[in-house]
């Protein structure tokens, strides 16, 4: 067992920062997950697991977000430095999310004490402060490994997000390498976007914006729209 992975499974603080990240920096890059087991048109891996909300440990699961759409974005571990910014961004802007029927849910391999602590740590140190999303503990790894974003080797999740619509069925993801973080507005976009088509079953063109013009799935109305733009 690696002394990084032993770090944080045992969610200590002891390590001094410079020292977990260049641990993580060593043996994460370039090392792929195995298999992608989450895939766009296919239902999404079920979960249930402990997890931070609103301050208090609660039972979070998959099917609490039936009849939504579900944002569940992993990130590699607790007490790191993309990570904060991340999850901030992510839980300061959820009003934006929810007025479009829409939940968000962090997930890593920490444990939910972790999770808690961290939170529990002012901003200005790198904690996370208030959260307005759930952070879901996958300690077991079987979340991470199911949606296919773990790293066997270190025990830690790839930067995967994962779009799920109300029934359960993936729509979007995206995974990226540890040192680049993601775009809420881009999340957003793609919900907007995904929203849109069911409901009028037209199809969004690259970079599409609501109220921005759209496409009719067929060759001879789909003109309207290149004439337009053209």
């Amino acid at each position: 067992m690696s002394l990084f992975y032993s770090i944080a499974r045992l969610g200590a603080r002891a390590a001094t920062p410079n020292l977990c990240y260049d641990v993580l920096w060593k043996r994460m890059f370039h090392v792929a997950p195995k298999v992608l087991a989450a895939e766009v048109l296919k239902p999404a891996p079920a979960f249930k697991g402990k997890a931070v909300v609103d301050g208090e440990f609660k039972d979070l699961s998959l099917s609490d977000y039936k009849g939504k759409y579900l944002v569940l974005f992993f990130y590699p571990l607790d007490f790191t430095f993309v990570c904060p910014t991340e999850i901030i961004a992510f839980s300061d802007r959820v009003d934006e999310f929810r007025k479009i029927n829409t939940e968000v849910v962090g997930v890593s391999v920490d444990s939910h004490f972790s999770h808690l602590a961290w939170i529990n740590t002012p901003r200005k140190q790198g904690g996370l402060g208030k959260m307005n999303i759930p952070l879901l503990s996958d300690f077991q790894n079987s979340i991470s490994r199911d949606y296919g974003v773990l790293v066997e080797d270190a025990g830690v999740a790839l930067r995967g997000l994962f779009i799920i619509d109300p029934n359960g069925v993936v729509r979007q993801v995206t995974i990226n390498d540890l040192p680049v973080g993601r775009s809420v507005d881009e999340t957003l976009r793609l919900v907007k976007a995904f929203q849109f088509v069911e409901k009028h079953g037209e199809v969004c063109p690259a970079g599409w914006q609501p109220n921005a013009p759209t496409i009719k799935p067929d060759p001879k109305n789909s003109q309207e729209y290149f004439n337009k733009v053209n």
